[in-house]
């Protein structure tokens, strides 16, 4: 079986021109690359880690998929987040990444940004540490608990404990109030 594409095209250049924002990072971690399109989004982000580039809420998450992609245990990851540019914006993005590989050994990752409908983010309530933020993200997408769950890969009674702790930290009794509340009290 033939490797690569076989047509002499310089890949890297074609991605250069692509309008959907698009970025490579090495097996530890950091932006080696990013297209036009990714540097309007976020601003010059290579060089930086993955964690100083996703938000706080969103680290662990973020590093548990790319991990996945690194160690070969993930073809693709599709998922939500938020990404933090290089002069503080907080941008809601959905990120399709896949890993690199060079033979049948994974070098980088490589993937495609679509900023989430909604703009740019205000900073999490600051009374959420970031797994309640997170969790609250995905209770303003609707998500269940069982969702949610799969989503972080935990059981379904920590997700209830985090969404107790949630309630108690913004002083609300539902989710429709948790919502509620993150919003009223979230400076714009």
């Amino acid at each position: 079986m033939a490797s690569g594409l076989g047509l002499g095209g310089d890949v890297e250049q074609a991605l250069e021109g692509v309008g959907v924002p698009s970025y490579v990072l090495d097996t530890a971690g950091f932006v080696r690359w990013i297209n036009a399109a990714a540097e309007r989004l976020l601003g010059d982000v290579r060089g930086r880690h993955i964690t100083a580039v996703v938000a706080p809420e969103d680290s662990r998450r973020a590093r548990e998929l790319f991990a996945r992609k690194v160690l070969g245990t993930a073809a693709a990851t599709d998922a939500p987040g938020v990404l933090l540019s290089t002069s503080g914006e907080r941008v809601p993005v959905e990120i399709s990444a896949v890993p690199l590989k060079n033979g049948e050994r994974v070098v980088g990752v490589f993937g495609l940004l679509e900023e989430r409908p909604g703009g740019r983010l205000a900073a999490p309530h600051p009374h959420l540490t970031p797994r309640q933020a997170e969790v609250l993200r995905f209770l303003e997408q609707g998500r269940s608990t069982k969702q949610i769950a799969a989503e972080l890969h935990l059981s379904t009674e920590t997700v209830r404990n985090h969404i107790r702790r949630l309630f108690q930290a913004l002083g609300v009794n539902s989710r429709l109030e948790a919502v509620a509340a993150a919003r009223d009290t979230t400076p714009r």
